[in-house]
């Protein structure tokens, strides 16, 4: 043991209490009760929805348990549960280059900026679907949306959706106080017809800069969210699949998705709340 010890630089007494200790078991992962139930509740739910990540997953399972009069689950056991079963996304590496954005682009309150943006579904077999809309910055809601196959979005089509919008939120065909109207410079939205038909509807036509894509980052946010949940994991043949899936989307998108910027809930249930504090506390 002499020998062994020189050559280990250690202590001979040392050596001669780990040979004494009885052999120590390797713990395995952490384990608690319900864990098998919960994850497979957990693979439900990422085998329907397999772009959502761990805090996601932990929305719509604690949605679920919620209705079911059962009692929420930490985040951090789900994306334990995830870990052990191999769910969870691969990490995102990517490192954005660009100017950093220091302004305001959410709304303090809904009705106070909608955003407008479009964006290309490319099908299968070469065509191209074209979808604009008109999002509140505050609420996220989608107020309004077109689409159409094969040629652009017109400044027309904006028009519509631009009454369309006014319609839905205020009941009326002019807006009772100013709304910002935020688009990029594409030109449909600066069309001197649309800019002329704006203020007719209350609204306030703004732009944001050239080669400044954070400053409608609103926009930016659903059209990722729409591709990655949506367009990615869905059959997209043809133009006519995509469009009679879109209403699906959008639907889903409202009712369902969890918001970050809204504390994890939909667009419906935050807004079901922003009515009731409303009511509660009338001005």
């Amino acid at each position: 043991m002499k020998t062994v010890a020189d050559t280990l630089g250690v202590a001979r007494s040392n050596l001669a209490v780990q040979l004494r200790r009885p052999e120590r078991r390797r713990r395995g992962p952490y384990r608690r009760g319900g864990d098998e139930d919960l994850t497979s509740e957990i693979r439900t739910i990422t085998d329907e929805r397999p772009t959502y990540g761990y805090r996601r997953v932990t929305a719509l399972l604690n949605r679920a348990r919620r209705s079911a009069g059962e009692p929420p689950v930490n985040r951090k056991r789900v994306l334990r549960l995830m870990r052990l079963a191999g769910l969870t996304l691969q990490a995102c590496t990517a490192r954005r280059i660009g100017r950093v954005h220091e302004g305001t682009v959410v709304a303090p309150a809904s009705n106070q900026r909608w955003s407008s943006d479009g964006l290309e579904i490319p099908c299968w077999n070469g065509e191209v679907v074209h979808v604009a809309f008109a999002i509140d910055t505050h609420d996220r809601e989608i107020i309004s949306w077109v689409a159409t196959a094969g040629s652009g979005i017109s400044g027309e089509m904006v028009r519509d959706m631009m009454l369309d919008c006014v319609e839905r939120r205020f009941e009326a065909i002019r807006a009772p106080h100013p709304v910002q109207w935020l688009a990029d410079n594409g030109s449909p939205y600066t069309a001197g017809e649309t800019i002329d038909f704006a203020p007719v509807l209350g609204l306030v036509a703004c732009f944001t800069p050239v080669r400044s894509p954070e400053r409608n980052g609103v926009c930016e946010a659903f059209v990722k969210t729409l591709k990655r949940d949506y367009v990615r994991v869905n059959p997209c043949p043809d133009a006519p699949s995509v469009l009679g899936q879109l209403p699906a989307w959008f639907d889903d998108y409202k009712s369902v998705h969890p918001h970050s910027g809204l504390q994890m809930r939909s667009l419906h249930e935050f807004i079901a709340q922003q009515s009731a504090t409303q009511a509660e506390c009338p001005v």
